[in-house]
């Protein structure tokens, strides 16, 4: 029955006990819009489940049996790899910061923010991301050399490879930063074409991993594998 038979019905059935007429509602939000609040919230149940960690393993892991498969097959195979949110988590700032982006600032009240991350990232604290590790280590035993490209700019090149290094990331092949004064209207628009150059080496990129839809586009990859990251983009 819709409202306006509704509102007849209860006019006559009145003295029967009908109850008011819902009021309409007005000032709904545009279709496809999300509550941050909400947004937020679904973020935080999502990492704090175990349900990310899971779907990080579950991505490394489609990639480490593809690399193990198709190592053999090709001529100096090479694995391709993101560093924040793909490589190392930033989780510890993401939360202090309630997911916001303080480039620059102080971070010396961990768990507490805000945090800055330039500064976050000279501590080379960040842990390896569960399945990343394992995914690196399969590659290397199976003779793939492994690359790190990354957005990072070039001056935060030596606590980079630091942290790399503490995490557990040992013997990789190459590490790709960005230089001053190089901007570009998205991420793919400057990966791709290291991946290009890489390829120019003579190394065959047969897998390629990030966070980010920008870390994947552009092509020069056998094969692309997406892992969740719901807190930010990176256009």
């Amino acid at each position: 029955m819709g409202l306006r038979a509704a509102g007849a019905a209860c006019l006559v059935a009145l003295m029967a006990g009908c109850g008011p007429l819902p009021a309409p509602v007005d000032g709904a939000a545009s279709p496809g819009l999300v509550n941050v609040g909400d947004a937020r919230a679904a973020a935080m149940r999502y990492h704090d489940s175990g349900a990310y960690d899971r779907d990080l393993v579950r991505v490394a892991e489609a990639a480490r049996r593809w690399v193990e498969e198709r190592a053999g097959q090709v001529a100096r195979p090479t694995l391709v790899l993101d560093i924040d949110e793909t490589s190392l988590s930033n989780w510890p700032v993401m939360k202090a910061d309630d997911f916001g982006y303080f480039r620059t600032g102080a971070c010396d009240s961990l768990p507490a923010g805000p945090c800055g991350y330039l500064a976050w990232e000279s501590r080379a604290e960040a842990a390896a991301l569960p399945g990343t590790l394992t995914l690196v280590n399969a590659a290397q035993r199976h003779g793939v050399a492994v690359f790190f490209v990354s957005g990072r700019g070039e001056a935060e090149r030596a606590a980079t490879a630091d942290n790399l290094t503490h995490a557990g990331y040992r013997g990789w092949a190459g590490l790709y930063l960005r230089g001053p004064g190089t901007p570009t209207a998205s991420a793919a628009d400057y990966k791709a074409p290291v991946r290009a150059a890489i390829e120019a080496r003579g190394y065959t990129i047969i897998a390629n991993m990030g966070d980010q839809p920008s870390d994947l586009a552009g092509g020069h990859a056998e094969r692309t594998f997406l892992l969740p990251n719901p807190f930010y983009r990176i256009n």
